[in-house]
């Protein structure tokens, strides 16, 4: 049996929610190949650095969890001249989380001075215990 593997894409907080409603990520401006690592099952979280791409207010929150639906990379044509590539993702019900808190328990996060290093890549692989913690936090529990 394959071993899950875990992942952050970094991605302003206004397109992780259009991600959301379609169920869909869209990462690395488009890239094919970072998601081609992704394999059906993964988890996936989204952290938005930003409320929007072009914007500059900061948001520092993790946005969304989900894993990977299927196998599948598509093209998808947003305009005329933009077709990025896209991966489905089943999301799950999560409340947003700030990161700060968090710093100082991810092992990911090497430089607690300079915590924002790792994110500059926009999609990189955690390990799952950092994913499990961040997952504590995220998901909404029903309650009983």
């Amino acid at each position: 049996m394959k071993t899950s593997r875990y992942w952050v894409a970094v991605v302003s907080r206004e397109h992780a929610m259009r991600g959301i409603a379609g169920g869909f990520i869209q990462v690395c401006h488009g890239k094919q190949s970072p998601l081609k690592r992704i394999s059906k099952g993964d988890g996936l979280l989204i952290y938005s650095p930003k409320l929007s791409m072009e914007g500059t207010d900061k948001y520092q929150k993790f946005t969304a969890i989900g894993k990977a639906s299927d196998e599948d990379v598509y093209a998808f044509q947003m305009t005329e001249h933009f077709v990025p590539f896209r991966r489905n993702i089943q999301f799950m019900e999560a409340r947003e989380v700030s990161i700060l808190p968090l710093i100082g328990k991810l092992s990911f996060i090497q430089n607690k001075q300079s915590w924002g290093y790792p994110f500059r890549f926009g999609f990189f692989e955690i390990p799952e215990n950092d994913f499990n913690l961040i997952a504590s936090n995220m998901l909404v529990h029903e309650e009983v």
